[in-house]
């Protein structure tokens, strides 16, 4: 089974933070030393997450385990009122 929705977002949207994060505490600490910064440079940032977000798409679809070929068995209610979870059975194990 997959990963949770959530922590699936939440990774996404670290990847798109993690470029805002790294500028402004390179910002702080060049301020601190006494280097006069520009303005923040938002569209080059936005930009950068994008790129960090689409090559963790690429990774996933890259890496991700694959179940063509494989049997779906789908969730059962069984007679003391549980309900099984569906899944994936390889046929040569059937």
């Amino acid at each position: 089974m997959g990963p949770p929705l959530l922590r699936v977002l939440l990774i996404r949207g670290s990847l798109v933070l993690a470029p805002f994060a790294v500028w402004f505490l390179w910002r702080a600490w060049a301020r601190r030393s006494g280097r006069e910064m520009g303005s923040t440079p938002y569209a080059w940032l936005v930009a950068a997450g994008a790129v960090l977000v689409g090559l963790s798409l690429v990774g996933t679809a890259i890496f991700h385990t694959d179940n063509r070929g494989e049997h779906y068995v789908p969730g059962e209610v069984t007679p003391d009122g549980a309900v099984t979870q569906g899944h994936f059975e390889n046929p040569k194990a059937r």
